[in-house]
């Protein structure tokens, strides 16, 4: 029975691949605790939609791979275009036209010809020329779950008016729009448009059941748009109000991406929603990879678009990169992987365990700050830090654009605004108590693979106008420069203020009653994350308030903060762009979360703040604009809608087989440029894992030495009288 054992045991492993997934061109990665919430272009704006949309969706513009600073590099546009600016009698202007003068910004933006849309049943026809799957009714749909089900594909290709189609969409009222408020601001006419929409939307479901997953086509192809049109089929032309500088920057995300008509209209039909088919499980794009399989929560596979055209490695980049070989694929057609498998992870131990064990690859696609953890470990231990020197784990750590802090909800009547003047000066002292209780230099002491730089304001360094590091920059309500160093103030100096806000040792001064405050986190209080949780609440109970927990996971978060039901909250934020403005935005009134879904989660609301953000958004960089932001900075430090928190050091857990890896927050379309060494891998995932047998024989051993010793007790007793003599 132990060699029958050894012998079925034989062909088992720590693998969680099938056999012989080591040697195939297949990258794996995690993806932390759930899948992404949309993976339609539209709504997505969290970081772990990533994975997927910058993969399958082409903006216009996106950044040089390699470059440093960010070079914006044309996509599936022709070209990066500069805009024309015109006065309010339509006279041209020049090009460096002060914003003041200029009336609307015109932007002209050649399309590439001959790029296609990924095979998908959206677009599939039959022999008339009709198409197949635009006319399903209730109970056609069968048994299919997934777009893969459908007998039959199509493609075409791409033209203007798809990202004409693309802008229209973000006036819908079927999905979350968080950038709507931002570019109706600009795009002309597409407030109004907005209300048309609604209007619109209106009617068409006019008599139908609210909470019916089934919705009518909402065609945006039925309503002109002033400000997005397509003169020319390969032509985009985008109207803007006034001057817009870093409008070019949004043109390389994935809010102004070409979503095909035929889509809306394939999704839209009954029964689909039920069945998890729409585009925020099954987006349709023209980029490198196309989504194969969609297990929620579980599991999402991208394959190689059989469509895509091929766009060569970059040339160009720094003398390091070529030092490191990223220059060694010069030319070369991408995609280089033919798929990318990421899988939900819900414990950070497995997650890491699989990564150590080579069956991560990148141990978490989209983000730049897994490295971390494996520095402080080998900073720790001289044997970790040989094991993984001998397995050529390198974690280059550096600086990034993205930030983390703790926020207040403004509309909260406790810790916001208030009501009156003596309620807005009272609360806005309790938060810069708070803001100088929360220690942030202990917590990169204490958590140090989570660590990084103190934070006196939103701007991190590295993003034009940011003071992090110079004397101008420190926070006086939270900070004070002595000997040139940043020294956090006293507890003391918390206390004070906590006794002008009437909240004396943490107790309301009229009542008694202790200040108790929900703390809400936007992911489950797992082991993990309990001690970070734990400190968080310690910070507070320094000036008495209790701190009630409320860690729900990333959806649940959202729903909470869109209806405005959180009073502080933990949230990081990556730059989309290298412009103050990408991080100022936060903060920027017409961008409440709560009132209008925009990405303001703090709800914060300064009329003085949003007339000096309503200029820097016309502004060219220079000193003109230094003054501008270091006024609204100082705004945000004496209102503290935030405890600026840290700016936390980047460093990702590639392993070395995946060759071409230069990991940078901006840069969000990597998957195309990476390359996969996979004899390399298979050879250290097999010496890495081999099994070790001598427990297994030892155990044998033992079951050996028992056996015979229990068939001699055995015997000796079958020979055993009555009297215990025993015979012979």
């Amino acid at each position: 029975m132990g060699l029958a054992a050894l012998l079925g045991l034989a062909g088992c492993d720590n693998s969680p691949w099938v056999r012989g997934e080591a040697s195939r061109n297949v990258i794996h990665s995690a993806m932390i605790e759930n899948t992404p919430r949309h993976l339609d272009p539209t709504a997505s704006y969290w970081s772990n939609d990533t994975l997927v949309t910058y993969q399958v969706y082409e903006p216009p513009y996106g950044y040089h791979y390699l470059k440093r600073p960010f070079e914006l590099v044309p996509k599936s546009a022709e070209q990066v275009v500069k805009p024309r600016y015109y006065d309010k009698s339509g006279k041209e202007l020049d090009e460096d036209a002060p914003g003041e003068q200029v009336a609307e910004s015109v932007y002209e933006v050649p399309i590439r010809k001959g790029i296609l849309f990924q095979p998908h049943p959206a677009f599939a026809k039959d022999e008339r020329g009709n198409y197949r799957y635009h006319a399903m009714k209730p109970g056609d749909i069968g048994e299919r779950r997934s777009v893969m089900d459908f007998e039959h594909t199509g493609t075409r290709e791409l033209v203007a008016e798809d990202f004409v189609y693309a802008l229209k969409r973000h006036a819908t009222t079927r999905i979350t729009t968080p950038i709507f408020g931002i570019f109706s601001e600009y795009v002309v006419g597409l407030k109004e448009y907005g209300d048309l929409v609604k209007a619109e939307d209106k009617k068409l479901r006019a008599g139908t059941d609210p909470a019916s997953l089934d919705k009518p086509f909402l065609d945006f192809r039925r309503w002109p748009l002033a400000g997005a049109t397509a003169p020319e089929k390969h032509l985009l032309r985008i109207r803007l109000h006034g001057k817009y500088p870093q409008w070019k920057y949004w043109m390389q995300m994935t809010f102004t991406a070409p979503i095909p008509w035929e889509a809306d209209a394939f999704y839209a039909q009954p029964g689909m929603a039920a069945r998890g088919l729409t585009l925020d499980m099954w987006p349709v794009g023209t980029g490198p990879y196309m989504v194969t399989e969609y297990v929620k929560d579980r599991r999402i596979t991208m394959q190689r678009n059989p469509n895509y055209r091929g766009v060569p490695y970059p040339c160009e980049g720094t003398d390091e990169d070529k030092a490191k070989g990223l220059l060694a694929d010069c030319g070369k057609p991408t995609p280089f992987i033919d798929t990318i498998v990421a899988t939900v992870e819900r414990e950070a131990t497995p997650q890491k365990n699989k990564f150590r064990d080579g069956y991560y690859d990148l141990e978490v696609f989209e983000r730049t700050d897994t490295g971390k953890a494996y520095l402080v470990e080998m900073d720790d231990s001289d044997e970790v830090r040989a094991d993984y020197t001998a397995k050529g784990f390198d974690f280059g750590q550096y600086s990034d654009v993205n930030s983390y802090i703790i926020g207040f909800n403004m509309i909260d009547p406790v810790i916001g605004y208030g009501d009156t003047p003596q309620l807005r000066e009272r609360n806005r002292k309790l938060r810069q108590a708070i803001s100088i209780a929360i220690d942030w230099e202990e917590y990169s002491k204490i958590f140090p693979k989570k660590a990084g730089l103190t934070a006196m304001s939103p701007l991190p360094q590295g993003i034009p106008g940011s003071r992090e590091g110079q004397p101008e920059g420190v926070n006086p309500v939270t900070h004070k420069l002595v000997d040139g160093q940043y020294v956090r103030r006293t507890i003391e100096d918390a206390k004070k203020l906590m006794v002008e806000a009437g909240y004396p040792d943490g107790r309301e001064a009229s009542s008694g009653k202790p200040l108790v405050i929900n703390y809400d986190y936007y992911a489950p209080a797992t082991p993990e994350r309990k001690p970070e949780i734990d400190w968080v609440v310690k910070q507070f109970a320094k000036l008495g308030i209790q701190l009630e927990v409320r860690a729900t996971d990333n959806n649940q978060f959202q729903d909470k903060v869109r209806k405005g039901k959180h009073q502080v909250f933990w949230l990081g934020w990556n730059a989309d762009y290298p412009d103050a403005e990408n991080f100022l935005f936060l903060l920027y009134g017409p961008n409440s979360k709560s009132v209008s879904d925009g990405e303001n989660t703090s709800n914060y609301q300064n009329p003085e703040y949003d007339k000096l953000f309503a200029q820097l958004k016309t502004m060219d960089d220079g000193p003109a604009k230094q003054a501008l932001i270091d006024r609204m900075v100082r705004i945000l430090q004496d209102d503290a809608p935030w405890s600026f928190g840290f700016y936390p050091y980047a460093s990702a857990a590639v392993h070395g087989w995946i060759k071409n890896s230069k990991p940078a927050i901006l840069i969000r379309d990597h998957g195309r440029y990476l390359r996969l060494d996979a004899q390399q891998r298979a050879e250290a995932v097999a010496r890495w894992n081999r099994p070790v047998w001598w427990p297994l024989l030892a155990l044998l051993a033992v079951v050996v030495a028992g056996v015979v010793v229990a068939r001699r007790a055995l015997r000796k007793r079958e020979r055993t009288n009555a009297r215990g003599e025993v015979l012979a």
